[in-house]
């Protein structure tokens, strides 16, 4: 049931809707203080100078109603009446201190109507208020400009609404006497101000649109340049998982197959291990193949995973799913050792130090170490025995393989040099080191250091 309101209970719902803001105050700009002080200045002197002039002789109407001196040798008018609170000269015109208080009250505070716009109009509109009628020129154009700030800046759009009318009332009195007029020569001020004016802000406005375009011109080439350097490094990194997963195994399958190609005729016992180490090294490189690849097309499949067929409800996804098993790491180095070892290289893998956990990146740049290394021995050092060492450090973790020198296989001259090139970046980015090259009694050495953080 809704309970009507009383008058007490209705005034003070439209106090709170005078008193209510949309927004904080306006905060000027200095450029907008400047021209409002500027204005204020300019006004002030105009109406100073026209209240003075109003005090010093009566105003009377000339043909066709413009505003002139009053002609001494013609019959003196009478005097204009004097508002209350104005206080007369000895002649009944009202003095000049009061014509001029008005015209500094009416004009002064224009230089915060920017920043107190609702207060600046009910002080304009006191001062249009007291003025005499017969000198509109005093106060009128304060109270335009005041009006139009506060319709334009006031957070307080009731109280403004309500404030328009007093203050248009107010002028509408003035309308009893002289209407204001502009004298002739300030006709070209008037007409060329507002053209140069106009033109100003239209040069502002295609400069700042000209900017505008120019900063979204450059964050659309950034944007494209970023996406750019965003593939060539994901093909960067892809390239480097292929490389390391294919050239490895393959180099293994190829010289394990070559082997038992030479001895099939003679040992086939031989040969059969050969080739049954073929196939664990195929089944290896599918296996890491399918881990890479399962990383790149895992979004692909969670678009389609739930797009089934058949009736009465989804049918169950019978693809393959991608292999997302771990990537290896510094674990998976006993298996990476004897699938070497049995492809026909001695290896032997120490360990020193305390074994700890270590970020799976980190431990997945060490294993591609080894395991590029280990490659490397096999294609260019066929006959030699190789050594993996891991050290566990208290701040980092250094990998070393070394070999003893050995003669090229056929499939040594197939490297350009990739596979090092790739280690340096890989390991650059956890802040890792590479050093390869011949060591003095014979063979290479290829070692990396890797900063561990503290755990």
């Amino acid at each position: 049931m809704n309970v009507p309101l009383t008058v007490p209970a209705r005034l003070r719902e439209l106090a709170g809707a005078l008193k209510r803001a949309t927004g904080p105050l306006p905060r000027p700009t200095r450029r907008g203080l400047v021209f409002d002080a500027a204005l204020a200045l300019v006004l002030g002197i105009a109406a100073l100078q026209y209240a003075l002039e109003y005090a010093d002789g009566p105003v009377g109407a000339g043909a066709g109603g413009v505003v002139g001196p009053w002609d001494p040798a013609g019959p003196p008018p009478p005097p204009p009446p004097v508002p209350s609170g104005e206080l007369p000269s000895a002649d009944g015109q009202p003095s000049a201190f009061g014509s001029a208080a008005l015209a500094t009250a009416a004009a002064a505070p224009l230089a915060l109507r920017r920043r107190y716009p609702l207060a600046v109009l009910w002080i304009v509109t006191v001062a249009v208020a007291l003025t005499p009628a017969d000198a509109p020129r005093i106060t009128s154009y304060a109270c335009v400009f005041a009006a139009y700030g506060a319709a334009a800046y006031s957070p307080y759009r009731v109280a403004t609404l309500a404030s328009l009318p007093v203050a248009v009332f107010a002028l509408s009195r003035l309308a009893d006497g002289t209407l204001p007029v502009v004298q002739n020569e300030y006709v070209p001020l008037l007409i060329l101000v507002p053209i140069v004016v106009a033109a100003n802000g239209l040069r502002t406005w295609q400069l700042r649109a000209g900017e505008s375009h120019a900063r979204m011109s450059a964050l659309e080439r950034e944007r494209a340049e970023e996406l750019r350097r965003a593939a060539e490094q994901e093909r960067a990194r892809i390239a480097r998982e292929l490389h390391d997963v294919v050239t490895h195994n393959v180099s293994v399958m190829v010289i394990q197959a070559g082997a038992a190609r030479k001895v099939m005729a003679t040992t086939p016992d031989r040969a059969r291990e050969a080739l049954l180490a073929v196939e664990a090294g195929g089944r290896a490189a599918m296996a890491e193949l399918r881990q890479a690849m399962g990383l790149l097309t895992m979004d692909d499949d969670a678009d389609s995973g739930g797009s089934g067929t058949g009736t009465g409800g989804a049918a169950p996804d019978l693809a393959p799913q991608p292999d997302l098993a771990p990537q290896p790491g510094l674990g998976q180095l006993d298996a990476l050792v004897r699938r070497v070892r049995e492809a026909g290289l001695p290896v032997e893998l120490t360990v020193s130090g305390t074994p700890r956990p270590v970020p799976s990146g980190v431990g997945l740049a060490a294993y591609r170490v080894v395991q590029e290394a280990l490659t490397n021995t096999v294609k260019h050092a066929a006959g030699s025995t190789a050594e993996v060492t891991v050290a566990y450090g208290d701040h980092r973790l250094r990998v070393e393989v070394t070999d003893t020198g050995g003669t090229p296989s056929a499939s040594a001259a197939a490297g350009g040099g990739r596979g090092l090139i790739g280690l340096r970046e890989r390991l650059a980015v956890y802040g890792g080191t590479l050093h390869t090259g011949q060591r003095p009694g014979g063979g290479y050495r290829v070692e990396a250091a890797i900063p561990l953080e503290d755990m």
